[in-house]
């Protein structure tokens, strides 16, 4: 009877010791969901143009933000002056993002939005790193009927060509969200509220396409995962407004 109740004893110790580790673990499963949240619902846009300062942004190679470039209405403008290359940059770098924002291209104008520009004396412009989605007028612009399409606006520019029909005309608001994940490999374009196309962002099927566009050639172009947000001086007057951006770090 004594060895049957010390069996007993024992039993109901190595129980207890397995509910507690139990307990143990399924608190610290607790403990890492209420760390992992917070991480990811502090994820906030940030604005970089909100109608009110050009505080997020100056001129390529510069510290300085060129006085072509004003606000209007709430939008930022870019009125051309006597000198081109007046190009501009966000302050801050980034390298897995979701911008969006919003273009409006005057009559037979051209612009861009780049990302992944790389700031240095060695490049004289933002375009020679940093990819472009194409702003243009369709209608009126030359670039619009050459390149088999690879020059319409919403374009990767040279490299993937946006559906037909998502464009509005100059004169009117156009709305961009772009999503770069090097994490994933993967970057996607939305155009006026529809999904348009998506595309790798590095490795070996991105230096295919970049081998298939007219920037072969070019030593630094796409090449920087990290990098600046730009908005190009095409010498046309052009507008954005409602600009921001979501770290996807």
């Amino acid at each position: 009877m004594k060895k049957i109740t010390i069996y007993l004893c024992a039993l109901f110790i190595i129980f207890s010791c397995k509910k507690a580790v139990e307990t143990e673990q399924e608190d610290t499963t607790l403990q890492s969901d209420s760390v992992e949240k917070p991480a990811i619902e502090s994820s906030e846009w940030t604005n970089l143009f909100d109608g009110t300062n050009l505080d997020q942004w100056r001129g390529y190679n510069t510290q300085i933000m060129y006085p072509e470039w004003t606000i209007e209405d709430g939008a930022l403008a870019f009125t051309p002056g006597a000198e081109g290359g007046k190009n501009i940059i966000s302050k801050e770098q980034y390298t897995n993002f979701i911008l969006s924002l919003e273009w409006k291209i005057s009559e037979g104008g051209n612009s861009g939005i780049f990302w992944g520009v790389h700031e240095s004396e060695e490049y004289s412009e933002a375009y020679q790193t940093g990819p472009e989605i194409q702003v243009l007028d369709d209608a009126k612009h030359p670039d619009a009927f050459v390149a088999d399409g690879l020059h319409k606006a919403g374009t990767l520019y040279d490299m993937i060509k946006a559906p037909e029909g998502l464009i509005k005309p100059a004169g009117e608001w156009n709305e961009i969200v772009l999503e770069v994940n090097h994490k994933v490999n993967l970057a996607k374009i939305a155009i006026n509220g529809t999904a348009a196309y998506s595309f790798p962002v590095h490795g070996e099927d991105w230096d295919a396409m970049v081998a298939n566009s007219k920037f072969k050639d070019w030593k630094g172009f796409g090449a920087y995962q990290t990098g600046h947000i730009g908005l190009q001086d095409h010498s046309d007057k052009v507008w954005y407004r409602n600009i921001k951006i979501k770290s996807l770090d």
